[in-house]
């Protein structure tokens, strides 16, 4: 409820300002972004360390939740990075910025992809 509260002020006020200071509106609405997702960041940290947990006591190699993690963090990222450049008017860097989001996704999705094509190959039987 706080961050909507937050949210739904800043809005208001961002609406207000816009009209006298373009500039000073975007500038409040890049900080309330970032102070949301800095609000965020011990949840974002327990749900780190559960999933670690989980996959300790699956005897689960960290390396690939950790990668599964890093991917996630990625992707909210870009898309944040993304949602802030399009609200300053520039949907072409916007645009970039995502679809550097997806390749790096990809680059760091290789060794498990990798891992499970062979495990698929392991389980087929030769003839």
């Amino acid at each position: 409820m706080q961050i909507v509260g937050i949210a739904l002020v800043s809005t208001f006020l961002a609406l207000l300002i816009k009209e006298q200071k373009p500039n000073f509106a975007f500038l409040l609405i890049v900080f309330v972004g970032c102070s949301i997702f800095l609000f965020l960041i011990d949840q974002i940290y327990a749900i780190i360390h559960m999933l670690e947990k989980l996959a300790a006591n699956a005897n689960v190699n960290l390396v690939y939740v950790q990668t599964i993690l890093k991917i996630i963090g990625i992707a909210y990222i870009a898309e944040l990075a993304a949602h802030i450049t399009r609200d300053a008017g520039e949907g072409a860097i916007a645009a970039k910025v995502e679809l550097a989001g997806k390749i790096l996704i990809l680059a760091m999705a290789i060794p498990i992809l990798t891992v499970i094509i062979e495990t698929i190959i392991n389980m087929i039987p030769s003839t």
